[in-house]
This record gives structure tokens, sequence and C-alpha cells, in this order.
């Protein structure tokens, strides 16, 4: 391992989650670059993938590896995962960047789709069609899944758009609903509560269990947002309930 190489090593605090999980942390910040080095790495140990791992899950600054404790030890599993760390030549954050893969979200803005459109837009000195226009003009990258089962954190909103969460949460939050929360966007992906300022709702089922892959978003995935208007959103909404039907009727 050359000197760069373990210097990179070194750079990676590694924490036992539990007898079979390693927790690799980068850094502790919520910082795009730094994000994109997490998903790096975690793409590194998925191409090298051995028996005994279980799964990965990227965080914004840090990556769980889950392992089979019954198939290798602990300590056989950081050495390993400390010569991914280590590796170089991954082609930067340029590469990881050009080859994710790319989702387009669909999004009804204002009204009964976004509560908190014109309040957020007064808020940031804009007009709601001047709000849309920026929030629905950017390009995401999601930085991590979680609070909730296919719950995306997108980075990569504009720093002008950032807005603070709600003082007093909402107890219920519609299924699909799209929001800032600080400096992020995430997409609420069934009912619950939240403190997220809505801004509208998309019609696609972000988290399905039925589906091979239940997570429609993944860590690392490049997303885009489309605004549509009210008819749109209802004929895609019908399209994926009729979808969900399908597959529940073929597995029965």
């Amino acid at each position: 391992m050359s000197e760069r190489a373990r210097g990179a090593a070194a750079a990676v605090e590694f924490e036992a989650l539990a007898d079979d999980a390693w927790l690799l942390r980068l850094g502790e910040r919520i910082d795009d670059a730094l994000n994109a080095r997490v998903h790096a790495l975690a793409a590194r140990i998925r191409a090298r993938a051995p028996a005994w791992l279980r799964d990965l899950v990227p965080a914004y600054a840090s990556v769980a590896v889950f392992f089979d404790p019954r198939a290798v030890d602990a300590e056989t599993v950081r050495s390993w995962l400390a010569q991914r760390c280590g590796e170089t030549g991954d082609g930067g954050d340029a590469a990881n960047s050009a080859t994710a893969r790319v989702v387009e979200i669909p999004v009804a803005y204002g009204g009964e789709f976004g509560p908190d459109l014109d309040e957020a837009a007064a808020q940031l000195g804009l007009t709601a069609p001047q709000l849309i226009e920026r929030h629905s003009g950017g390009e995401y990258r999601v930085a991590m899944i979680g609070f909730a089962p296919g719950f995306p954190y997108l980075s990569g909103l504009e720093p002008a758009l950032a807005l603070p969460r709600l003082a007093t949460p909402r107890t219920h939050v519609a299924a699909g609903s799209v929001a800032i929360g600080g400096a992020q966007t995430g997409i609420y992906p069934r009912p619950g509560p939240g403190g997220w300022r809505l801004l509208g709702r998309t019609p696609l089922r972000l988290f399905d269990a039925a589906r091979a892959a239940p997570s429609l978003l993944q860590p690392g995935d490049r997303v885009r947002l489309r605004a549509i208007g009210a008819d749109e959103f209802h004929a895609l909404h019908e399209r994926s309930l009729h979808a969900r039907a399908q597959r529940e009727d073929a597995a029965e």
C-alpha cells in the first residue's frame, strides 16, 4: 500500500456497531464532496463484495458494513475494509457522478399538494412560480436513505433556498410530499408526522415492499424534479395504483 493509500485508510475511523457490523466514518458533517467519497468507497466495497458481505448502508459521512459472523471474524473484515479505504484510482467524484443512475421525479407544486409553498416563497423573497422554477431546476443526489424506509435525503439544494423546519411538526404528512428541511430536500415515502416545509407532492410510490427493489431511489442516485400539473399528477397516481394492484395479484 502506498503512503497516499495509507493516509486515506487512516483518515477513516472504524467503529464496531455490533458483532456483525462496522461503521466507517469519513467525517462528521453534511458536505457534498464528503458524501461523494462515501459513495465512492461503498462502490469499491460493492465491486469486490466477498461472500460474507450482507449489506452496505451509506449515510452522509459514513458507511455501515454488515457481515456474516459465522463466515468471517470481525478483525479480518476490518483488515479487508482498510484495504478498500486505502485504494485510489476510482476516478474521483466526477466519475461516480457521471455513472450514477438518473431518476426523474414528477412533482405537483402548491395548493393541495404543497401547503407551505406560498409562505416559503415569501420567506425567501420569491414568488411561488420563482420558487417552483428554482427548486425543480436543480439536480440533486441521494445522499442517504433514512428516517423512514425509502425516505431520500437529497443534497444539492440551492443554498439560497434553505428553510428552517416548522416550529411545530405536523402530525400528518401525505405520502409523496416533497419538502425542504434546512439545506436539504426530501420526499416522504408514506403518510406520517413531519416538520419539513411542504412544497409539492409526487404521485410516484417511493417505497413498495411488493417490488423487487422496494425503494424507488438508492443512495448515490442523481435526481431531477419535473414540475407537473394536477391532471398529470392524478393520471400518474392512477397508473401507480394499477401497477401496484397487478403486483399484488401476481404475488397471490
